[in-house]
């Protein structure tokens, strides 16, 4: 069980909503992936008319947590008056923060996040922040009393999977009593079961599923890819080695020496 703000959920892999080829192949994939949480945004809610309508019935029918998002926010007011929509819509005090700084990467904005974070927390949210794996800006995060952190694998939509493995570890092993949830940047199920290997407790994509030639059978791909690098974690992995060791024991093998 993966713990967000109290409330427990039996799978580590949430999904998103977007990009999908149709309506009924998103609900179909949300099945499959098994995701007990989905991100929406609020955008895609509001657009208004029956296509908004019609889109809000299926997540419903889905019994699906859902943890709406500032995806696409570029300042801190922004973020914070469609989180403030986005509460009084949703009826959920959950936030998937963003405040993206750069065009061209969508970086998260580091300073813009802290701060909206802080006005958010204090007016009773329960954010989930993307960032970087920057550890400093985790740590000013989870001071605020963020108690779900959400750093990046890579930039949104690249399929790189993990870059800096190095960095994502040592935030792990830093704040060992924050809820970690890898988001962006997973292209294969095998990102995913390395982010879990390394003891994240979930995993966030969207592009990787939505945009796949199957969206269905990449979900279930992801569901076992998540609950293979969990499995793997908690069996306790074997580190990697500058040496070899034989698998298979030498003491009392007999040797045999050729005679002239």
């Amino acid at each position: 069980m993966v713990d967000f703000y109290g409330k427990q959920f039996s799978s580590r892999l949430m999904v998103g909503t977007a990009l999908y080829p149709s309506p009924a192949i998103m609900q179909q994939a949300i099945r499959a992936s098994g995701a007990g949480i989905v991100t929406v945004a609020l955008r895609r809610e509001t657009a208004g008319g029956r296509t908004g309508t019609q889109f809000w019935e299926l997540i419903r029918a889905l019994d699906v947590t859902v943890l709406p998002n500032t995806a696409g926010c570029r300042s801190v007011q922004e973020a914070v008056t469609t989180a403030e929509l986005a509460r009084e819509l949703f009826g959920t005090p959950w936030i998937k923060l963003e405040v993206i700084g750069d065009d061209e990467t969508l970086q998260p904005d580091p300073i813009g996040l802290v701060e909206a974070a802080a006005i958010l927390m204090k007016d009773g949210f329960e954010v989930f922040p993307y960032c970087t794996e920057d550890l400093t800006v985790a740590q000013r995060l989870r001071d605020l009393g963020c108690q779900v952190i959400m750093p990046w694998a890579a930039p949104i939509g690249s399929a790189r999977g993990i870059v800096n493995r190095d960095a994502l570890a040592l935030m792990r092993a830093r704040l060992p009593d924050v809820t970690l949830v890898v988001d962006a940047g997973l292209g294969a199920p095998s990102h995913a079961a390395e982010a879990l290997e390394l003891g994240y407790d979930a995993v966030l994509l969207n592009t990787a599923i939505a945009k796949a030639a199957d969206p269905v059978q990449m979900a279930t791909a992801f569901r076992l890819a998540v609950e293979a690098g969990r499995a793997g974690h908690d069996a306790g992995l074997m580190g990697p080695r500058d040496f070899a060791s034989p698998s298979t024991p030498v003491v009392g093998t007999p040797f045999w020496h050729a005679v002239s």
